[in-house]
């Protein structure tokens, strides 16, 4: 089904699928890059005994320079009864005071090579109360190789800014950097030289909504409030000597603005490119619900990187092509709002936002294009036997967990796949419940309870098809038998072999396009559950053949469709009188026929009933509705239609 064209737009923007494969390659890198260091990284069990309900972070810096001044408040409450209270900071930053806020005095800390910052309380902090403290330090932070904080240059003009996923923030202020402790609140205030040495002035850019810019002298504070819960990892800031402007999303009365913070050498292009966000931001908010940070902003920040980054409220952007903002500000519901739980559920972020950048193709280009897209997608998912999208224990290499074929490709159209099985009423609602359950809603969610909330809200029972194409690995290759056994009655036969044997049987409904030799058609779905399976359908013409999958909605290769072998020659031999039937019906046969059994299935192709033959056949205990009739004969297969009244 196609959705609903929303918006009218000033200017076609077509995105081939050759270009969004490259531009998925682009994301996968940086991410899978970015991400390197993470699978050395261990939880910090020192950090797990406090909750963190605010943070006041204070930076002094010029972008000609990575040097760091930084006061950072820390409001938390003790979870258990506390001496101490360690942060993750990186041990070339030094930390020259910290104050315990409500009382003043100052603390004892120490520094480990281990990058934990050691803070020795006054007194036992007992379990549930609140405290607070401050933290002031200095340093040149030490990027993690992939950006955690930059001190670079664009056009001659300096430039900083951070890059902290998944664990690069302890490199430039203190902080706790678990997957399992958003902060409340923030507010951030950035100090810098109003204007660079090329008289150019410095713009500062945060999470969250701009509270003011204050210029004392010769520097500039600018305050930025978000008030979500957000991990350290989108906690980022920029400055350099960006050119601003904005696009406003009307959101239904409660407009907030788009703002876009690129450099002056950029202007142009991107004040070309960035209009369609609005068009992408209306498509979401209809699809799922209110863009979750409506009251505060959503922007682009331009960095030293290819490809983007989903920082809360703010992506930054390597440049400023379609796909790349669709997959971004997809990140808004699918990472930000609901963060995946752990990186093996890394799906919940990465194949849910380039599922996103494929409804945009949907819905903008239309049924084609999607197609396409669809099926490149099923290319490269295919292209080996293995692999599922979910991450097992043993396979926690950076590669796999950002691996383009898996978490991206496969996550997006398994997200396809049970949209189909839902269909698209069910679908939107309960993905549009999972981000709204407040055990979710700003916080994290693993696999098991994403499943758990699509089935309380389709009261569908989904066990096996997550264990087919979510925690299995590789895909089914289908073989389809047909035939027009009789008038008006067409025959299917389903088998499937699978890629992987972790998989024996992938259970899915299977779209087939009929296909007739004066030129009609007709699409019919089958709910194949089992090998073998059988299925009949009335086709009012004759059929010439019959497609496979012909819109892409099976992640599946090698299919074949092939003309039943069994004969029409003898299927007038047997009449069934009458037709419809409330009660009884007759079998009608010539001398010299034999039949052994026979069997009655509904249009789905479940078997209601296998029984020997016998000339009157009762069926007063069926519901009314079209029936079909298979005779198992000495002459072969016979198959009659039977209408139930």
């Amino acid at each position: 089904m196609r959705l609903p064209s929303l918006f009218f737009f000033l200017f076609p923007i077509i995105l081939v699928a050759q270009n969004f494969d490259e531009e998925l390659d682009n994301i996968v890198t940086l991410e899978s890059n970015i991400a390197a260091k993470k699978i050395d990284f261990k939880a910090n069990l020192n950090t797990a005994n406090y909750d963190l309900k605010y943070h006041k972070l204070e930076f002094n810096l010029d972008p000609s320079s990575s040097y760091l001044e930084g006061e950072i408040t820390s409001h938390y409450v003790a979870k258990e009864d506390l001496n101490q209270v360690v942060f993750d900071l990186i041990d070339n930053m030094n930390v020259s005071a910290v104050y315990h806020l409500y009382s003043g005095a100052l603390l004892d800390f120490t520094q480990n090579s281990d990058d934990e910052l050691i803070i020795d309380l006054p007194t036992v902090q007992n379990v549930g109360v609140k405290d607070s403290l401050k933290v002031i330090y200095s340093g040149n932070p030490i990027s993690s190789g992939f950006g955690s904080y930059e001190q670079a240059d664009h056009n001659g003009s300096p430039i900083i800014w951070t890059l902290s996923e998944p664990y690069g923030a302890k490199a430039w202020w203190p902080c706790k950097q678990d997957l399992n402790d958003k902060v409340d609140e923030i507010d951030v205030f950035i100090t810098t030289p109003k204007f660079n040495s090329n008289n150019q002035e410095n713009i500062a850019v945060s999470n969250g909504l701009e509270i003011s810019q204050t210029t004392i002298g010769q520097d500039k504070t600018t305050h930025f409030k978000h008030q979500y819960p957000i991990p350290a990892y989108l906690i980022a800031i920029s400055v350099t000597n960006y050119l601003t402007y904005s696009h406003v999303v009307d959101n239904n009365g409660s407009p907030f603005e788009i703002v876009n913070y690129v450099y002056p050498e950029s202007y142009n292009d991107a004040n070309q490119s960035t209009p369609i966000t609005v068009d992408i931001m209306n498509l979401f908010s209809n699809l799922f619900e209110e863009y979750p940070f409506s009251d505060e902003k959503y922007g682009h920040a331009q960095f030293g990187w290819g490809g983007g980054m989903e920082h809360t409220t703010v992506s930054f952007m390597g440049g400023f092509s379609r796909g790349l903002i669709a997959h971004e500000l997809a990140h808004q519901w699918f990472g930000n709002k609901v963060t995946c739980g752990s990186w093996k559920d890394i799906w919940l972020n990465e194949g849910f936002a380039t599922y996103l950048s494929g409804l945009v193709i949907e819905s903008f280009d239309g049924d084609q294009s999607f197609n396409d897209w669809k099926q490149n997608r099923i290319n490269s998912i295919t292209s080996q036997p293995g692999g599922s999208v979910y991450i097992m224990d043993n396979d926690t290499t950076s590669s796999r967990i950002f691996n383009g074929r898996l978490s991206y490709s496969k996550g997006a159209l398994v997200a396809h796949m049970l949209r189909k099985e839902l269909d698209d009423a069910l679908f939107f609602e309960s993905i549009q419940n999972y981000l709204a359950d407040p055990d979710f809603a700003y916080g994290y969610a693993k696999s098991d309870d994403f499943i758990a909330s699509v089935e309380e809200s389709t009261q569908a029972d989904l066990t096996e098809f997550f264990n087919d194409w979510l925690y299995g690995e590789g895909y089914p290759t289908y073989t389809i038998e047909w035939s027009q056994p009789s008038q008006n009655l067409a025959r299917f036969v389903i088998n499937q072999t699978q890629s992987h044997w972790t998989v024996d049987f992938f259970e899915s409904k299977v779209t087939l396009k009929l296909n007739g030799t004066n030129g009609e058609t007709l699409t019919i779905t089958l709910d194949n559950t089992y090998n073998g399976q059988e299925f009949f359908q009335t086709v009012l013409f004759d059929i010439s053949d019959v497609e496979f999958d012909p819109y892409y909605d099976i992640i599946s290769k090698n299919n074949e469709v092939v003309l039943s072998l069994t004969s029409n020659d003898i299927q007038n031999d047997i009449s069934i009188f009458p037709t419809p039937t409330s009660n009884k019906f007759k079998i009608i046969k010539p001398r010299g026929l034999t039949i052994d059994s026979l069997a009655i299935y509904n249009t789905v192709g479940q078997n209601i009933a296998t029984m020997k033959y016998k000339k009157y056949i009762d069926v007063r205990g069926f519901s009314s509705g079209q029936y079909f009739i298979k005779f198992y004969s000495d002459r072969g297969l016979i198959f009659k239609p039977l209408l139930i009244k």
